[in-house]
């Protein structure tokens, strides 16, 4: 029987792999009990797709379902930039006045977080203190008045970015009752960093035959990024998303010195909780709940999610050169406020640091630079066998070196 040997490399680092495990198992340790909430799932990738890390729950050992690709969960709020980007493809802009106010489709009737009214205000406002009724009523107005076509509008725009799952159409739609996973939403948010090109996860970078032949190379072979929304969209969907992180619900998840953007969502009943989000280099998504669905203790996306998001982003940035998110300034490095020296002292873990490692364009240069030495080789042939080697040995070189050296000089004339 023939063997088959293949050499695969993943986008998988171990050291981020490792920090988003720790980042979740201490955020459910510490604060797990208070808030009633028993299981989280993350994915961390590049923003061309690479996956590099994910985590499918808690503790493998216990369970070994994966909660980042198979459990459908209600993104909530996280669900909104779909609304507002498509939002902004129909006229809008981020400087456009909205109304909050009641409004009812049939029997259905929406209220804010805090079953208020802050009447009018504009897209960037709304967008960052996550207004439900706004994001409703933003789904009649990009179907010219009719809902059902706004909603439909939305539904392709999501599916475009790379949301798989069906996404049933219900007046609910645009504040995130229907389920996705946290692999398919992640990677549609990174669109976002990619001026509007939807990109597609991915863990195999390439496979190589066992003598070094490639086989399959993602960037070679693989899906390309698609322009599903216009980049002056995406822009704009930045700046409001980085003001999101800023000023609005989830300032739980601002790093240091470096831009970020992103987006909270909370369910009803407190049943998920998630946050969303991306810097130039990575997009990042978790999700806490409980695999039965009962209800968290009043825990939002800008709570644990958040957190835990920081916590990953934080050791993926480090030894990273930043990229900048378009038309975001990188913000100030922050002095540590009194709440989060009392976090830090609460949290006994010592800070991650990333070790220095290899960087992806380090990495693609090493693998150019064998496949050009391999081919270089074929190009020469094989070496001399020994006995050919002996043979010259007993003919005309008494040693055994400079035959081969002869030997390997021919060839290099012969190939010059």
């Amino acid at each position: 029987m023939t063997e088959r040997v293949f050499v695969v490399r993943t986008a998988l680092d171990t050291g981020m792999q490792k920090a988003a495990d720790a980042a979740v198992e201490n955020s459910l340790r510490q604060y797990g009990q208070e808030y009633h909430a028993k299981q989280a799932a993350a994915v961390l990738m590049e923003v061309d797709g690479s996956v590099r890390a994910m985590v499918g729950g808690r503790d493998y050992g216990a369970s070994q379902f994966n909660r980042a690709t198979d459990a459908m969960r209600q993104p909530g709020s996280s669900f909104k930039p779909y609304v507002y980007a498509t939002a902004l493809m129909h006229g809008f802009k981020p400087t456009s006045i909205v109304v909050d106010a009641p409004i009812c489709i049939g029997n259905w009737c929406p209220h804010n977080y805090g079953n208020g009214y802050a009447g009018s205000m504009t897209l960037l406002q709304a967008l960052t203190h996550s207004i439900n009724t706004i994001a409703v009523r933003l789904s009649i107005s990009v179907g010219d008045g009719n809902a059902k076509l706004g909603r439909s509008r939305i539904v392709k725009l999501a599916h475009d970015m790379g949301i798989k799952s069906q996404l049933p159409d219900t007046p609910s739609l645009p504040i995130g009752a229907d389920a996705v996973n946290v692999l398919e939403h992640t990677g549609a948010y990174g669109a976002f960093p990619n001026l509007g090109k939807a990109v597609t996860p991915h863990a195999i970078l390439e496979v190589r035959t066992g003598d070094g032949n490639l086989v399959w190379r993602f960037d070679r072979d693989g899906p390309k990024p698609r322009q599903v929304m216009p980049p002056g969209v995406a822009a704009d969907m930045i700046k409001m998303m980085n003001n999101v992180v800023e000023n609005g619900t989830g300032r739980r998840a601002r790093l240091d010195g470096i831009a970020a953007a992103g987006k909270t969502g909370t369910t009803n009943a407190y049943r998920d909780a998630w946050f969303m989000g991306y810097t130039g280099n990575f997009v990042c998504g978790v999700w806490f709940g409980n695999d039965d669905y009962t209800s968290t203790n009043r825990m939002t996306g800008g709570a644990l999610p958040a957190m835990t998001w920081h916590g990953i982003m934080d050791y993926a940035h480090q030894g990273m050169e930043v990229k900048q998110l378009p038309g975001v300034a990188a913000p100030q490095v922050r002095q540590p406020t009194v709440a989060d020296n009392k976090a830090k002292s609460k949290d006994q873990q010592p800070a991650q640091v990333r070790p220095a490692v290899l960087s992806k364009r380090g990495a693609d240069i090493l693998v150019r630079v064998e496949k050009l030495m391999d081919d270089a080789n074929r190009a020469l042939g094989p070496i001399p066998s020994a006995v050919s080697t002996e043979k010259k040995k007993q003919a005309a070189a008494p040693d055994k070196g400079d035959a081969l050296a002869a030997a390997l000089e021919g060839r290099a004339f012969e190939h010059n």
